[in-house]
Order: C-alpha cells, then sequence, then structure tokens
C-alpha cells in the first residue's frame, strides 16, 4: 500500500510542468467556483490516483474551491453526454466519445491528450477464427461510441474488411463480458483493464491490439463554460494531472496497487494492463489533432456521426494573461 505522504512526495518532489499548463500568468475567475465535478472511469488510473490521493482537492482548496466531487462512469459516451449537459466539468475519455459529442453539438473542449490505454479485438481461446479478416460476418461486441469503436473500424480496414462486413453488438463492458464467455457473440473488441481481465479470467486471445501499430489517444475534456469561466482550475487541474502522470510513469507496481484497491481487480492483472501503455499527459499537437480529425473524418464517411466536424473548432488554449 502506497501512503499518501509517500506518494505526494513522488508527486511533488520536483517542480511540476512549468509550460503549457502553467497557471502562473491566468487571472482567477470573478466568482469564485465552491465546487468543480470530475467525471472518471475506474479504467481511468491516473484520475483513481489523484482522487484517492485527493490531489485536486489540495490543489483547488487554495484556488478557493471548497469541494471536489467525483462522478463514475461505465465508459466514455455517458461521461460525455453528462459534460455536455453541464452535469460535470472535466473528465478522460478515449478517442471516439468526443467525435460523437462533437457532432451532436455538445458544449465541451479538449484540454490535454495522453497515449490510449491498450485496445484489442479479442476472441475465445478456442475459437477457429485466427485473423481479423476471419471476422467478416461475425458478430463483434464493442461500446458504441467508446474508443473501441474506432478501434474496430480501423482494424477492420487494416485487414481489408469494412465496418458493414461485421454485425455489431453494442454492448457496456459489463454486457459484453457476459456475451463474450456465453459465446454468444464471436469476438469482442475492448480496452485495459478490461482486456488484461478477458486473457488472465477468460483466457481470450487477441487477434490485434494497438500495439500493431493501431495506437491511438486519450482525451481530457472540459465543459466549454468551465474552460470560459474558470481558465485558472483547468489549467491547475492539468498541472497536477501532469505530476501523477511523471510519477505513475516511474512506479508502475504502487499504481497498479492503488488501481486493484479501487477497481477490486487483481494486481497482477493491473500490472499487465499498466506495463503496456505509455503515461503521460500532454498538450494536443499538431499530431493529435490531425490523428483526431482523421477519425473524425472516417466516422463522417460510414455515417456513423450526423455531420462532419473539425476538431480544432474545440481544442482549448490557455489564455496567456
Amino acid at each position: 500500500m502506497v501512503h499518501r505522504r509517500t506518494l505526494l512526495s513522488g508527486l511533488f518532489g520536483a517542480p511540476l510542468l512549468a509550460g503549457a499548463f502553467s497557471i502562473g500568468g491566468l487571472a482567477a475567475a470573478s466568482e469564485p467556483l465552491r465546487e468543480v465535478r470530475i467525471g472518471y472511469q475506474k479504467s481511468s488510473s491516473l484520475l483513481v490516483v489523484a482522487r484517492q490521493q485527493r490531489v485536486f482537492e489540495t490543489r483547488l482548496k487554495a484556488l478557493g474551491v471548497e469541494t471536489v466531487k467525483w462522478v463514475e462512469f461505465q465508459f466514455g459516451p455517458p461521461l460525455l453526454e453528462a459534460l455536455g449537459a453541464g452535469a460535470i466539468d472535466f473528465g478522460v475519455t478515449g478517442d471516439t466519445p468526443p467525435i460523437l459529442a462533437q457532432a451532436a453539438g455538445a458544449s465541451l473542449v479538449y484540454a490535454a491528450s495522453s497515449p490510449a490505454v491498450q485496445n484489442a479485438v479479442l476472441v475465445p481461446g478456442a475459437s477457429p477464427i485466427r485473423t481479423v479478416a476471419g471476422l467478416k460476418g461475425k458478430k463483434v461486441a464493442f461500446g458504441k461510441g467508446s474508443s473501441s469503436h474506432n478501434f474496430i473500424v480501423q482494424a477492420l480496414k487494416r485487414a481489408g474488411l469494412t465496418y458493414s462486413d461485421i454485425e455489431p453488438a453494442f454492448l457496456t463492458p459489463a454486457d459484453a463480458v457476459a456475451a463474450f464467455t456465453t459465446g454468444s457473440v464471436d469476438a469482442w473488441a475492448v480496452w485495459d483493464p478490461y482486456f488484461a481481465i478477458a486473457e488472465a479470467r477468460h483466457g481470450a486471445r487477441a487477434l490485434v491490439t494497438t500495439a500493431d501499430g493501431l495506437d491511438s489517444n486519450s482525451f481530457y475534456l472540459a465543459s466549454r463554460a468551465f474552460s470560459q469561466d474558470h481558465p485558472d482550475l483547468l489549467a491547475a487541474l492539468l498541472e497536477e494531472l501532469t505530476g501523477v502522470a511523471r510519477w505513475a510513469s516511474g512506479h508502475r507496481d504502487e499504481l497498479a496497487r492503488i488501481s486493484a484497491e479501487a477497481t477490486g481487480i487483481d494486481v497482477a492483472v493491473q500490472k499487465a494492463a499498466i506495463d503496456r501503455y505509455r503515461i503521460e499527459v500532454n498538450p494536443l499537437s499538431d499530431t493529435v489533432v490531425a490523428r483526431q480529425q482523421a477519425i473524425a473524418d472516417t466516422f463522417a464517411e460510414l455515417q456513423l456521426i450526423p455531420r462532419a466536424v473539425t476538431v480544432r473548432d474545440i481544442v482549448w488554449t490557455a489564455p496567456t494573461n
């Protein structure tokens, strides 16, 4: 178990990022915000650490925030629905949910990016399907609008198939694991730690993973109102996340233990998931924006979103004064 003092020493033993997420030049809002609402998933290990160690609470208290409210979601689409509706102020999802949210007119902004956790297309260990091409005509489970929605689209394209070549089964991770283990679906596209759990508990076999050149990003997002009215608070959240990421990248065993405690998942399974992704928090680079735009364009072409979107239109830039 990592004690709070030990963790915070690791987080704050060196200066935090003094560049893109610095709040030095930001003026506080005229009306102090008393509560900041954070949407998170238990698979979002950095936010799990931040919550457990009260990192945001400590930092935001000095900025006049009395309470940090944590709201849990199972996956990205409902989190962004809440964000767009103003029910939360800040959260993290994979690549696809913000594209669908923007296309639906949600009032939100991209605030920072991280390399995505591993995604995979899984089949039962005894399945005769050996390649993604073998999914033609098969039923594949994944969360509609989740990062795995994009992952299966890209994996099919690489294998010479189209989205219409499979039968989608839109299921949440909890429902998908039941369908997968009972044979109600032929394959399952999902992210870690569900990927690692399926390997360890259910003998799942990966046909393709993020590591096979299908990498993507996760995104920290804020409501547009929060980003406009309280840029100092948003920048403070990003600074603290950068510190958490720096600590976590060098303390993966401890991160696995903290995540296991929060989720109830075996430490070994959490460690397998954590060891296979790059842990960092960054401003959105031109490369990341271009990659996200390519996903948006693909979803528009497939008519998976109601209209084309320009990702850069909702990328937040911290004010300089």
